[in-house]
């Protein structure tokens, strides 16, 4: 079975900062302004995004300790919805071109609208997932949504260092071509 530390250990010697910073960002005292649903929705969603299946799904493990069954749903749907929107309005911004940008996007997009899970936590995965995608406009419009809804700058930045940590683990573990079953043997 992965735990949050077994992963940790994974981590070689100069991922150190990151292997201290995933101990730090996925606690609620290490993630200020976050609940911890909001917590680990965020990090399973920018698990999924960071293209890394076996963190992925380690993520999920761990995640599911945390989250019920539409959260985790939630989260793959945001990381879903905006691996998709986050090309789609990246080139909208960058063509540099008004007219494309009043066209239809003719892109289902559904799951925006009725999420099924609470639409600030969806957003501030939507908002994390668009971050590590780099897609400045999906992150304006996403940062704006939670803000209204209540959300603090502080709550926003836990979200992106949440993001940011754990990208940066899923691509040290890419490197190293990191598998579950080989960690899960080794603790054996």
């Amino acid at each position: 079975m992965i735990t949050l530390d077994t992963l940790r250990d994974v981590l070689p010697d100069h991922a150190r900062d990151l292997k201290l910073n995933l101990g730090s960002v996925l606690s609620p005292a290490g993630a200020p302004g976050l609940t911890e649903q909001q917590i680990w929705a965020v990090a399973l969603g920018a698990a999924e995004a960071s293209r890394n299946a076996d963190f992925a799904a380690a993520i999920g493990e761990l995640a599911a300790a945390h989250l019920d069954a539409t959260c985790q749903t939630g989260a793959r749907a945001a990381a879903a919805i905006m691996g998709m929107n986050n090309i789609y309005y990246r080139f909208l911004h960058l063509v540099e071109d008004p007219e494309y940008g009043s066209m239809p996007a003719r892109l289902r997009m559904s799951v925006i609208g009725n999420p099924g899970m609470d639409k600030t936590d969806f957003e501030l995965i939507c908002l994390a997932v668009s971050a590590i995608n780099g897609c400045g406009t999906c992150v304006a419009s996403h940062e704006r949504q939670v803000r209204q809804r209540g959300l603090s700058r502080e709550g926003v930045q836990s979200a992106v260092r949440i993001a940011a940590t754990v990208h940066g683990v899923a691509r040290v573990l890419d490197n190293l071509n990191w598998t579950v079953e080989e960690t899960e043997a080794r603790a054996a």
